[in-house]
């Protein structure tokens, strides 16, 4: 009975998520645990800034199914199960595709404009299109509120976003790990961007919204970058 209870709640969990965001999350699961087990898989299809120059376009798109290990994988997916949703509501299935698939491709591209000079740089992960998925959710719902099992009041969208932003900040700056942090900027500049071209009038009920988190996001860098905060000795 137990476990007939567990499948069932299994399955209804399943049917409940959008087939596309049920693809993305289970070919991220896959690819990543293949990219883990097999390390010359692994080089070669992530973001490698060598191989880019070598003319391996591919890596901007297969880097982001690759994860650096299950926690990274798990984090970027339950971003994404929570706000993918909300975003493939307002648009159809192209539509979402575009946005994500966009916002992964620009995020890996301002990461390598931005380490141009490091030819070994590498990164692997689905974070810029998470976060433009991410974005895109919080500009098409302002007033979205969150819950967390360690915070027992509600948190805006917009509080998580701008968090997530500065968090990623921090990692560029301090490039202590293999993650795409360069991507994550990028990527939710890119699901805002992209999700005003297919819907206009975003612009006209989150104006404010998306001002706020441009200037936070812009102080933020500006502390890190040009006055050296946190600078790593």
């Amino acid at each position: 009975m137990y476990i007939y209870k567990i499948k069932r709640e299994v399955t209804i969990v399943i049917k409940v998520i959008h087939p596309i965001i049920l693809l993305i999350i289970a070919t991220n699961f896959i690819i990543t645990r293949r990219g883990l087990q097999d390390t010359s898989f692994f080089s070669k299809y992530k973001l490698h800034i060598r191989g880019i120059n070598a003319g391996q376009y591919y890596r901007y798109f297969t880097s982001g199914f690759l994860h650096v290990d299950m926690i990274h994988l798990l984090f970027n997916m339950v971003v994404l199960f929570f706000f993918a949703p909300i975003v493939i509501q307002q648009f159809n299935n192209l539509e979402f595709l575009i946005i994500y698939f966009s916002s992964l491709f620009l995020g890996n591209w301002f990461s390598v404009y931005y380490n141009q000079n490091d030819l070994e740089y590498t990164a692997v992960g689905a974070s810029g299109a998470v976060v433009g998925i991410l974005f895109s959710s919080i500009i098409l719902q302002p007033n979205l509120e969150l819950y967390f099992f360690v915070i027992p009041i509600p948190v805006k969208g917009y509080i998580f976003a701008i968090a997530y932003v500065i968090y990623s900040l921090i990692g560029m700056r301090k490039k202590i790990d293999n993650i795409g942090h360069t991507a994550h900027l990028a990527g939710g500049i890119s699901g805002v961007a992209v999700s005003i071209l297919l819907k206009p009038n975003i612009w006209l009920t989150s104006s404010e919204l998306i001002l706020t988190i441009a200037l936070t996001c812009g102080i933020a860098y500006l502390l890190l970058f040009h006055f050296k905060i946190g600078k790593k000795i």
